[in-house]
């Protein structure tokens, strides 16, 4: 199921509510998080519900979809950073119930082994928010990602490299991640995707209507049947008959 906006702040909003809503009916509620510019707008939303009371995050238990591999926690460019200066700290979450892969670990095979096993013991995931890369990536599951595949780390590809670079004062980007896997993606009882802006409109066509395939990571999404879209006017341009639909609601 997808919905159009008018803009990427409406879509923004709205995603917003619904992850309002999902833990107001259940205040113990396990996130799966996303990290990148599309949902800044998001996380800033979030806040805002904060301040203003509709929201508290205090028994919210969270799960990022993925960390740089090599970078500390305190690495301006590492998500754990970018999540505490995007959200965390600015909301009444307990930082101890936040989960990151661990990007300095000496064994990602173990690591992943243990970041899977801490999403199982806290009953898996509630409601996982996705972005999707230009390449129809979700989390850095690049193209030839198995949909079978768990937490592990991954090699990122060269568009993906380009994408990130402008996090990064030197822009360099690092070329290794650990990454929630495909299926790891798929158990969540509920998936939030966004995407904006009209270099997305490629992948979101792809990932909505092509054939489950490997070569677009994001078509996986169609095997779940919990799955919500939120899209702008740009990033939906691509799909059948949008045209038409959106100049009939003007």
């Amino acid at each position: 199921m997808y919905k159009i906006f008018e803009s990427s702040e409406d879509a923004a909003e709205a995603l917003a509510d619904l992850i309002v809503s999902r833990i107001n009916e259940k205040p113990s509620i396990v996130l799966g998080l996303a990290t990148g510019a599309t949902m800044e707008p998001v996380y800033a939303a979030l806040i805002e519900a904060h301040k203003a009371g509709r929201v508290s995050f205090a028994g919210v238990t969270s799960f990022n979809l993925d960390e740089y591999e090599g970078l500390s926690p305190r690495h301006s460019g590492s998500y754990r950073a970018t999540m505490d200066r995007l959200l965390f700290d600015h909301v009444d979450i307990d930082k101890a119930k936040t989960h990151l892969p661990d990007g300095m670990t000496h064994d990602p095979e173990h690591e992943g082994e243990r970041y899977e096993r801490l999403i199982a013991e806290a009953g898996g995931i509630d409601l996982q928010l996705l972005g999707i890369g230009r390449n129809g990536h979700i989390g850095f599951n690049e193209p030839g990602s198995a949909f079978s595949s768990r937490t592990r780390l991954v090699v990122l590809e060269e568009e993906t490299l380009k994408a990130n670079a402008g996090f990064f004062s030197d822009r360099s980007v690092p070329e290794r991640a650990l990454t929630m896997g495909i299926a790891t993606i798929l158990d969540a009882r509920e998936i939030a995707v966004m995407a904006t802006g009209p270099a997305k409109a490629d992948a979101v066509a792809r990932a909505l209507y092509a054939a489950p395939d490997a070569d677009c990571p994001a078509s996986a999404l169609n095997g779940h049947d919990n799955v919500r879209w939120f899209l702008d006017r740009e990033a939906a341009a691509e799909l059948p008959d949008v045209d038409v639909r959106l100049r009939a609601a003007d």
